[in-house]
């Protein structure tokens, strides 16, 4: 199944996020260096937009962040690798995993960790919006 959600900001920032992670992988080492740009300011503007740090869209791309900062050393750069298939696959299907991992945080779910949850987490078929709006015992913020 197909989700291009192009009315959506959000899906417009993944989406120049994964041409420029498509450079880097791609030789041009530039591209990394303009998707933890692109991410940073994409973060700011979800903060602003939120007013809460603890505000589930702010912690994907805090984490998102993050993964492009530890793949940074060139010695990691092979690690450029899962974002850039994962935000492909955020864009194309609307599956993201970055989301599903942050779903488990403790704070971000009232369900208790357990197999049945890692199943239905990363299992379960794309919905539109938040992941925690597509799974019963996830509390909204």
């Amino acid at each position: 199944m197909l989700m291009f959600e192009y009315k959506d900001i959000s899906w417009w920032y993944w989406l120049v996020t994964a041409i420029l992670l498509t450079g880097g992988v791609l030789g041009n080492g530039g591209g990394f260096m303009l998707a933890i740009g692109l991410t940073s300011f994409q973060l700011v503007h979800y903060i602003f937009r939120a007013g809460n740090l603890k505000d589930f869209p702010v912690q994907v791309r805090f984490w998102y962040l993050m993964l492009l900062l530890v793949s940074l050393p060139e010695s990691m750069q092979w690690l450029y690798w899962v974002p850039y298939i994962g935000t492909w696959a955020q864009i194309i299907f609307g599956y993201c995993a970055m989301a599903r991992m942050v779903s488990l945080w403790p704070w971000n779910r009232e369900e208790a960790f357990s197999f049945s949850l890692l199943n239905k987490t990363f299992l379960s078929r794309p919905v539109r919006g938040s992941v925690q709006q597509g799974f019963s015992g996830y509390k909204e913020d």
